[in-house]
């Protein structure tokens, strides 16, 4: 081969090399959007819900007191503390915690400490509301109520949840035959689908006063407790082949 043939093959090898280099990613994306996008393919969403009624009680009970001595102060609120674990160890379907303790002081118009406020609590949980209502007017002489709150137990939640999910299926399904029909499909296929439960959200409810609840220190009989319900939600969604 002359010096003149060589530097001919040489330059057209050069020239020829950017196109086929220009030409491959032009062809890679028009086959990743062949593939990304298949026909056919219908996004859903089905939901389902229900209002559960409430199941748990939390009572808190507090004792506050004001004293000079802060170590003498903690002794009386252990004492009234202690007491009411005392006396609602032996009622059945009760169950009683320490809640929060908080002990600081109160100061004159100097800045200087004159006093010491003390605060403890108990609280009783129970599913049983007329158990729970009762030992908390038992205790009006020991401790004072200061809240009262409602609950859905974990059991409850999972029992109606798993009822929300077929639902939830359900009206998946039956929007997918629906939707296809309309599209003049046969049928369909399930691509994917998730199921995302523990939605849940709680209704407000008036608490009653503390009087109210605990009656008064002769003992007098509590009001009845009655909860509210929450609202438990279960969503299902995906994607189906319409064909």
């Amino acid at each position: 081969m002359t010096k003149q043939a060589a530097r001919a093959l040489a330059l057209a090898l050069v020239c020829s090399a950017p196109v086929a280099l220009a030409l491959t990613p032009t062809l890679a994306r028009a086959q990743g959007v062949m593939q990304s996008q298949p026909s056919g393919v219908l996004s859903l969403n089905a939901q389902a819900s229900a209002e559960v009624p409430q199941d748990v009680v939390d009572i808190t009970l507090f004792y506050e007191q004001e004293a000079s001595d802060p170590s003498a102060l903690t002794a009386t609120l252990n004492q009234r503390a202690d007491a009411a674990l005392q006396k609602a160890k032996g009622v059945s379907g009760v169950t009683a915690r320490t809640g929060s303790f908080a002990i600081f002081p109160s100061t004159d118009r100097d800045g200087r400490i004159s006093a010491w406020r003390g605060r403890t609590e108990v609280v009783l949980e129970s599913h049983d509301f007329a158990a729970a209502s009762k030992l908390a007017g038992q205790m009006a002489s020991i401790m004072q109520v200061g809240n009262v709150q409602f609950s859905l137990s974990p059991q409850a939640q999972r029992a109606a949840e798993q009822k929300l999910t077929g639902e939830a299926i359900r009206s998946f399904r039956d929007q997918a035959a629906s939707s296809s029909q309309a599209f003049g499909f046969s049928g369909y296929s399930i691509r994917e689908v998730n199921v995302n439960r523990g939605g849940i959200m709680p209704r407000p409810m008036m608490m009653m006063s503390a009087r109210a609840m605990s009656g008064d220190a002769k003992g007098a009989a509590p009001m009845p407790l009655e909860g509210g319900t929450s609202t438990v939600t279960v969503n299902v969604s995906g994607s189906v082949q319409m064909k």
